[in-house]
């Protein structure tokens, strides 16, 4: 039988929750409320430093129109039956350089094996688009994890 997510997890479940959340590549999914309270999810990018979140993307896309509106989202990553999710609310870095470079950051890492795509999604998608960033503050944000 499988056992319930631990919620804010003791040091060592922490310890694991945010290895699975930053050992390796993964992709998370981003859920968010649109006006009319129902939500929105999305797979996207994301990138740890440190003890935050990065999270990056295109002006205009329905999760970032409604974090300008409204800062609180979901993140969830999984291994398996591994998984952890992040509830929180994220601050909005203003678009321009920070935006851009957080972007750059993200398409070398994702395509890290693939540096030319990385560098063609950087120079010929995203410096033609306004890039808006958030931070999530993992310390400030409540953890649930699993492991079967």
């Amino acid at each position: 039988m499988a056992q319930a997510p631990t919620t804010n997890p003791n040091a060592k479940s922490r310890a694991a929750a945010l290895a699975l959340f930053t050992d390796g590549l993964r992709f998370a999914s981003l859920a968010t409320v649109n006006p009319d309270g129902s939500p929105h999810q999305t797979v996207i990018w994301y990138v740890v430093e440190g003890d935050t979140v990065v999270l990056n993307g295109a002006a205009g896309r329905v999760w970032i129109t409604n974090l300008q509106r409204d800062p609180r989202l979901s993140l969830s990553v999984e291994d398996g039956y591994r998984w952890m999710s992040v509830r929180g609310t994220v601050e909005r870095i203003d678009g321009g350089a920070i935006g851009q470079a957080d972007a750059a950051i993200s398409a070398r890492l994702y395509h890290a094996d693939e540096p030319e795509v990385a560098e063609t999604m950087i120079h010929g998608r995203f410096e033609l688009q306004e890039r808006l960033s958030f931070r999530l503050s993992l310390a400030a944000s409540k953890l649930y994890y699993h492991e079967d």
